[in-house]
C-alpha cells in the first residue's frame, strides 16, 4: 500500500457507483532528465475482469499524463505470460523495447521474461 501512495504518485480509481473496479497510479518514470517520461500500474478487480475497465484506465492514463506535459509512458515490467495485459498494451500503442530474460519466476510457468514497453503520447 505504501508503495502505491508514495509521494510524487498520483492514484486514480475506476467504480461503478457502488464498487471498486480498478484503481491505477501515474508517476514520472525517472527523475531529472527522464521526468518527461511517465509511468503507471495498474489493478483491475476480478469482479471487473473482461469488462474493458483496464484498457479504459490506461486510456485516461494516456490523456492525463499527456495534459500534465509527458511526452511518452513507459512500463517497465510487462511479464511476458501476462498475455492479456501484453496483448492489450500493443492494441494501445505500446511497442516492446527491451526484453529482460528470465527476469520473473512465474509460480506456475517457471523463469520467464520480462518486457519494457514504451509509447509516445
Amino acid at each position: 500500500m505504501g508503495y502505491w501512495f508514495s509521494e510524487g504518485y498520483q492514484v486514480f480509481v475506476a467504480d461503478d457507483g457502488d464498487q471498486i473496479l480498478g484503481t491505477y497510479f501515474l508517476h514520472p518514470n525517472q527523475k531529472g532528465g527522464g521526468s518527461h517520461v511517465a509511468n503507471c500500474g495498474y489493478i483491475t478487480a476480478a469482479l471487473a475482469s473482461g469488462r474493458g475497465i483496464a484498457r479504459r484506465m490506461c486510456e485516461h492514463s494516456l490523456e492525463y499524463a499527456k495534459s500534465r506535459g509527458f511526452r511518452a509512458m513507459q512500463f517497465n515490467f510487462v511479464v511476458k505470460t501476462n498475455k492479456r495485459a501484453v496483448r492489450l498494451w500493443l492494441s494501445l500503442g505500446f511497442t516492446i523495447v527491451g526484453t529482460l530474460p528470465e527476469a520473473f519466476l512465474h509460480p506456475v510457468s517457471g523463469y520467464t521474461d520480462a518486457y519494457v514497453m514504451y509509447r509516445q503520447l
